[in-house]
Order: structure tokens, then C-alpha cells, then sequence
């Protein structure tokens, strides 16, 4: 199979080998692999598993770090071969890392979905403070609002964005989306968030549908 040689690709993220993770992604390429492929089968689905690996403490922190930084090099080198800008913008999102969270690679995945999928997205990166994102939600005006978190001890940051807008009055104008790690349904819930699935390409989805109901 042309794209047999991915399933090496989740071993060199681990390990934080940005030079093999490129020189993966260049193999298959060459090799005729499609892009979106790369992107799914071997990118998005090694991060996922990294990703499972440090919610199951298989991996620490230092090993989550390393791991991100391959997976955002990989993101970035395959990012050019991508079709991400659609001719017209389904929608508008604004996305960042609470404050106090340095893990932008569940964040990244979620920007490179979102972007595939036509949206706008404008990335306020990572250890976002609360007015950070009120700001940006008074700035660009987005329909959804994305707070992303790799800690349980910065999760609940989330709760604070949700109540400054709604304290600015500003909450019903844009839908809130909530997503990493330690993210759950319930909590996603308790926390007031509009949209919560812990795969990407499903909040994709959800995210569409929600925008259409509403008649964005």
C-alpha cells in the first residue's frame, strides 16, 4: 500500500522527532500519497493516540511537550499541500488555550479541521487570559468562541471566559466550543458550552449544524 509506511509515524511523534516526522510526510508524498490522508491516517490519528496515551499517564508531560512540538512541525510542513482556504468562509472562529496551558496541539488539530471544513479561523495561541478572548469576541466578532485545555488544572478557566461574556452581555452572540484531554461531555455541560466532541472532524459537524440552525 502506498501509505503503508504511516504507521511509523505515531513512534517518531512520540519520541519528538521533527526530522522524521517531515521526512514521513515527504515519503508519502513522493510516494503519491493524497494529502488528506497523511493528515488523517497518519498526523491526526498518531497525535490522537499520543493524546489517549497521556490521558491514561502512559506518557508525562515532558513526553506530551515533545510529542506537540513534531506534531506542529508536521501540521505546519504538511499544511502547504493542503487545500485549507475555501473560496468563501462558512464562519468565523476564534480559538485559543486557556491561560496558564502551554498545549496548543489538540488546538492545532482543531484549527486544521475547522479550516478544511471553510471556516475563518483566527488562532489567539496559548496561556490565553480571560480578556484575551473577550477581547478577540468584541474585535472579530466570531460565531463560535474555541477554549481548548490539555489540564485539569486549567480546565476550569473555561468556565471563567463563559462568565465574563456573560457578565460584557455578549454570550448570545456567539456559541461556545470546549475541547482537550481532560474535557468531558458532562463537563462541557456543567460549564454552559454550546458544542463538545472529542474528535475533531465530529465537532466539525456539530459545529455546522449548530451555524445553520441559528441561520448564520
Amino acid at each position: 500500500m502506498r501509505c503503508q509506511h504511516l504507521k511509523s509515524m505515531e513512534k517518531a511523534i512520540e519520541n519528538g522527532n521533527v526530522l522524521e516526522v517531515r521526512n514521513l510526510i515527504k515519503v508519502a508524498l513522493d510516494k503519491g500519497c493524497r494529502p488528506e490522508v497523511i493528515l488523517q491516517d497518519g498526523l491526526l490519528k498518531s497525535i490522537d493516540n499520543v493524546s489517549e496515551k497521556f490521558k491514561n499517564k502512559q506518557i508525562f508531560v515532558p513526553d506530551l511537550l515533545l510529542a506537540t512540538r513534531a506534531g506542529n512541525a508536521g501540521i505546519s510542513y504538511l499544511s502547504s499541500e493542503l487545500p485549507l482556504k475555501a473560496q468563501e468562509s462558512f464562519g468565523r472562529i476564534i480559538i485559543g488555550t486557556i491561560r496558564g496551558d502551554l498545549h496548543d496541539i489538540g488546538k492545532n488539530m482543531v484549527k486544521i479541521f475547522f479550516e478544511i471544513a471553510g471556516f475563518e479561523v483566527i488562532d489567539l495561541g496559548t496561556d490565553v487570559p480571560v480578556e484575551g478572548f473577550i477581547d478577540a469576541a468584541k474585535k472579530y466578532d466570531p460565531q463560535i468562541i474555541g477554549l481548548s485545555a490539555a489540564l485539569t488544572t486549567t480546565m476550569y478557566g473555561m468556565k471563567d471566559v463563559i462568565r465574563a461574556l456573560e457578565q460584557d452581555r455578549i454570550r448570545d452572540k456567539h456559541y461556545v466550543m470546549v475541547g482537550g484531554v481532560p474535557i468531558t461531555s458532562s463537563f462541557a455541560r456543567g460549564i454552559g458550552a454550546d458544542i463538545f466532541d472529542p474528535d475533531g472532524t465530529s465537532a466539525v459537524i456539530k459545529a455546522k449544524g449548530i451555524l445553520k440552525c441559528a441561520n448564520f
